[in-house]
């Protein structure tokens, strides 16, 4: 009994500490971040956007690709890639991917 014990709560301690791989930092209570993908200093004219949301980290709807937000802004050659993440203690989260470009 000890001993099955004792493996549970080493088992549940080692998935508590562990850590999971996120392309942005992440807050506990609240995460709001821009950073850059990618790009040069060229001059651009267009923009467009593309956004996901996540609800109670369990549903994750819409498509934030770069092809999605290039179409939305008419973009064909794309010059710089930013993104913004937005989560409300993994009950809500947004997240937006910005394509400048011409």
């Amino acid at each position: 009994m000890k001993k099955g014990l004792l493996v549970a709560s080493l088992l549940a301690g080692s998935l508590l500490i562990s850590g999971c791989a996120a392309p942005y930092p992440m807050g506990s209570l609240y995460t709001g971040v821009k950073q850059g993908v990618g790009g040069d200093s060229a001059k651009y004219s267009k923009e467009g956007t593309a956004t996901c949301t996540s609800i109670l980290s369990l549903v994750a709807l819409g498509d934030c690709s770069v092809e999605a937000a290039a179409k939305a802004g008419g973009i064909t050659d794309i010059k710089l890639i930013d993104q913004e993440a937005k989560n409300y203690l993994g009950l809500y989260g947004q997240y937006t991917t910005i394509v400048k470009g011409n």
